[in-house]
């Protein structure tokens, strides 16, 4: 074994023996033709690789999160697996850093180019990792866009990118996928935020992948943001207690999303939650959705089973103290009418 394969499969084992449930590598050639998020430069000048891993979400508090029985549980797992994906990340990249090869730890999350036509707001990553997972192999693309690995549907990503030169992995077999456009994940998102018919397609090294497009991201900042989470049939709900209606047309999507922003500003706080450079004022941002990666499982009974959970959990509410409480769509009617109309104004259109 030469120098390029042994430094390849120890970059592999070092991330599966931290936890991950896959990992993979890319290269400048593997990614050429790619989207700018997939130039491994931009973040390392002169690099030519890329290790990619996949850390689990874990399977008992996503199911209590889905059945609304505990949101605290799974946020705090959501939190500190991103923070171990940037960790992991680091040691890995400082690890070959010190072997002599320069590299680059990308942050798991919440990182977005500064130097496109709308700054921050466009959300454009630095490095996607989602395009690096795909094409080496981490996983495939589900119908949603997410991520999914052999093994877990529900995962964190998370990236190094370094000069040394590494052998690449292949992608996962296309015909081998567990995702049969289910559209389980379409049902379990409140914004709208994946187009029902057209696909998005990237070329990447030559290979094609493709999933659903996705629509104005302002749709996912309005109800994963927590502003707002109520179906419009009104039988079930987010862990948002917000009532604000989602527009059908995306040029609607901004004023809205603006308007309960403001609206939802004299909440009380939850406990909890993390903060995003997004949010003005440095205030806490909460999970309350992630509904799409959530529900899918490698077992097609099992998806049916955690959207049944979720449909059939109620609707939260707030109570003044800040904390979250899931009922019945007739009793959380009852609970809005105890608010005061400055109190109400801060979850629903008078």
């Amino acid at each position: 074994m030469d120098e390029k394969q042994e430094l390849s499969r120890f970059v592999i084992d070092f991330a599966m023996t931290q936890g991950a449930c896959a990992a993979g590598i890319s290269t400048n050639e593997t990614l050429a033709g790619g989207p700018p998020s997939t130039d491994l430069e931009y973040v390392l000048p002169g690099a030519k690789s890329a290790v990619t891993f996949a850390l689990p979400l874990d399977d008992e508090k996503i199911e209590r999160y889905l059945s609304k029985q505990d949101h605290a549980g799974h946020q705090d797992d959501n939190v500190q697996t991103n923070l171990r994906a940037s960790g992991l990340a680091v040691l890995l990249a400082t690890y070959l850093d010190q072997q002599g090869h320069p590299s680059y730890a990308v942050a798991a999350n919440a990182v977005y180019r500064k130097d496109t036509p709308g700054g921050m707001s466009d959300f454009l990553p630095d490095i996607s990792h989602r395009y690096l997972a795909v094409r080496s192999g981490v996983g495939w693309f589900g119908l949603a866009g997410n991520v999914i690995t052999r093994t877990h549907a529900a995962v964190i990503l998370g990236s190094m990118v370094t000069t040394a030169e590494l052998e690449p992995t292949e992608p996962l077999p296309p015909d081998e996928t567990y995702c049969n456009d289910c559209y389980i994940c379409f049902a379990s998102c409140l914004s709208g935020m994946m187009d029902v018919k057209e696909r998005t397609t990237v070329t990447m090294g030559g290979v094609q992948f493709d999933y659903a497009k996705r629509r104005s991201y302002h749709r996912c900042d309005l109800v994963c943001g927590g502003f707002t989470g109520v179906a419009k049939n009104g039988k079930w709900s987010t862990w948002s207690p917000g009532r604000f209606p989602v527009p059908k047309d995306d040029a609607d999507m901004g004023q809205a999303l603006g308007k309960a922003v403001m609206s939802s500003w004299p909440r009380p706080e939850i406990e909890g939650g993390f903060h995003h450079p997004a949010m003005p004022a440095h205030r806490k941002l909460n999970f309350t959705c992630g509904n799409c990666q959530l529900v899918c499982h490698p077992d097609p009974d099992e998806r049916t089973r955690r959207r049944d959970l979720l449909f059939k959990a109620g609707v939260v509410v707030q109570h003044r103290d800040g904390s979250l409480e899931a009922m019945s769509p007739e009793a959380a009617k009852e609970h809005l009418a105890t608010l005061s109309p400055e109190e109400r104004a801060c979850y629903e259109d008078g």
